[in-house]
């Protein structure tokens, strides 16, 4: 009898702990964060001595600085705490990461969390930070995305893998210097961002088609939420990014969700000129429904922290899941 008693208290043990860890990631906040050319110390000195100098043409993949960012952006121990205390404040269960060297600098700022990266050898490179304990999977680099290494990849991350409340993300970092102009205008960043769209579709497609739960999120520099009516002209060349993303020609139809859409716009520093978020949380339907009313977020930053600190040209913007919606059981 006292055996049985004993087996049956660790039973109940055993039912309270897989409960507990269940119960950790009830709800689920993501959040990005483009981090401004986010190197270590020791990296930074070694960046510094061999930088680029204005003009040089670099490409995506080559692991150099160009000499203002050495001259401007070196951070000092000052500089990491004040960024580490934002992120204790986002305090998100996963954040996508731009403009990251790699783990030895983001250690610097999400002390214990783990992470994803992706495999370029430039000091911008793209990842995430996750929670320990929050079940995932680091998939393989969106290569596409960097047009063979000339601009930034993507990457992958899939959270509860195996599961059925499996969710896939992509942390992007798509080409800047067209925010808002026509994909056909002519101008050179523009032309980059068009050639990147379809592979950024693509990916959104195949999620959609395998009927998953997705998100893709990052720095777009595109000013997503002022998009509107068809992606390409009457001559069929492509003018917009979001509708060409949200294809309502396509098979699966209208899939996607802005976090942003609706939400109100703050400056992460008072006095920016920006006017509206070229940092985005884009979720799939399925996803979006799952959102946590209210909980869309932009931590900014105080002004004397910008004025003292070397932090960064983007705020973190965050939005929360409500796991319990889904059941836990796996798939295989």
């Amino acid at each position: 009898m006292l055996a049985l008693t004993i087996v049956f208290a660790l039973a109940l043990a055993l039912s309270g702990t897989s409960a507990q860890a269940t119960d950790r990631f009830a709800t689920v906040k993501l959040a990005t964060w483009n981090l401004e050319w986010l190197i270590s110390p020791a990296a930074f000195k070694t960046l510094k001595g061999q930088c680029a100098p204005k003009g040089a043409q670099l490409s995506a993949n080559q692991r150099v600085i160009p000499c203002d960012v050495a001259q401007r952006m070196e951070r000092s121990s000052r500089d990491f705490t004040t960024l580490a205390s934002y992120a204790q404040r986002l305090d998100a269960d996963v954040i996508a990461l731009q403009e990251v060297d790699g783990v030895e600098a983001a250690r610097l700022v999400f002390a214990g969390y783990e992470f994803c990266f992706s495999g370029g050898h430039h000091v911008q490179n793209i990842g995430f930070a996750i929670r320990p304990g929050l079940p995932k999977r680091c998939a393989p680099d969106v290569s596409e995305l960097s047009l063979h290494d000339s601009v930034r990849r993507g990457v992958e991350l899939v959270l509860f893998p195996g599961e059925s409340r499996e969710i896939h993300l992509l942390s992007i970092h798509l080409k800047s210097g067209c925010s808002s102009q026509p994909l056909d205008s002519g101008e050179k960043a523009c032309d980059t961002l068009a050639r990147q769209v379809p592979f950024l579709k693509h990916w959104v497609d195949a999620q959609a088609a395998a009927n998953r739960r997705f998100v893709v999120l990052g720095d777009f520099n595109r000013t997503l939420l002022t998009e509107a009516g068809p992606a390409r002209s009457s001559s069929g060349r492509l003018q917009q990014l979001w509708p060409a993303i949200d294809d309502v020609k396509s098979v699966t139809g209208r899939i996607l969700v802005n976090a942003a859409a609706g939400q109100a716009f703050h400056n992460c520093v008072p006095g920016q000129a920006h006017a509206t978020y070229i940092d985005h949380i884009v979720l799939s339907r399925g996803l979006a429904a799952l959102r946590v009313p209210g909980s869309f977020q932009r931590v900014t930053f105080s002004a004397a922290d910008a004025r003292h600190a070397r932090l960064s040209d983007h705020c973190p913007v965050s939005v929360t899941l409500d796991m319990r919606q889904i059941p836990g059981e796996r798939l295989h």
